[in-house]
């Protein structure tokens, strides 16, 4: 009996395949489809894109994207936030921002999902900051903490009242407890 291995697929060959819904990621050649977001990650994602754009949008200081594609270093990705400077968002001739985004994003922000592996999630965030990324966090809802992970490779963990850090340029302060409340609907 023979045992032959499949070829491995390539990023082109990833980004020809259809769209799935959820989405799907492609890193170190392999496809891993995000969970479909529940309650606590979907508040969480729409607060920090909201809260973000808030602040940065009417200065064109950043723009705070949910569920954006960005392929570069090799991989394909979709943070559930990915902020980019004003700037650095990719742009037409014509001024008209592009669907296309072959860039890292500043700022990539992943929340765990209860079936999600930290190891995947953090490898991803690890894929950014090799690649330009300046800051991610990880957030993590079940015990309540955020990562963060810095050029070089660098993680930090923050939880209760500690203040997070942000991209630099951006006049935000949020600590942990603040993130967490926002899931609080009282």
């Amino acid at each position: 009996m023979t045992i032959t291995s499949q070829p491995q697929l390539t990023l082109d060959d990833f980004l020809k395949l259809p769209e799935t819904e959820p989405a799907s990621d492609f890193i170190n050649g392999e496809i891993i489809q995000k969970p479909m977001p529940q309650g606590e990650h979907s508040r969480l994602q729409t607060k920090f894109c909201n809260f973000i754009n808030d602040v940065t949008e009417s200065q064109k200081i950043a723009y705070a994207f949910s569920e954006l594609r960005c392929t570069f270093g090799g991989a394909s990705i979709v943070p559930d936030v990915s902020v980019f400077r004003w700037d650095r968002i990719p742009k037409t001739p014509s001024g008209r921002i592009v669907n296309r985004f072959e860039i890292y994003p500043d700022w990539a922000i992943e929340i765990l999902s209860p079936d999600q592996r930290l190891k995947k999630v953090l490898s991803k965030l690890l894929h950014c900051s090799r690649n330009g990324t300046e800051l991610g966090w990880l957030i993590n809802p079940e015990d309540e903490s955020v990562m963060g992970v810095f050029p070089g490779q660098r993680v930090e963990l923050y939880e209760g009242g500690d203040k997070l850090p942000i991209l630099e340029g951006i006049e935000l302060e949020l600590t942990v407890e603040e993130v967490f409340g926002w899931l609080s609907l009282t």
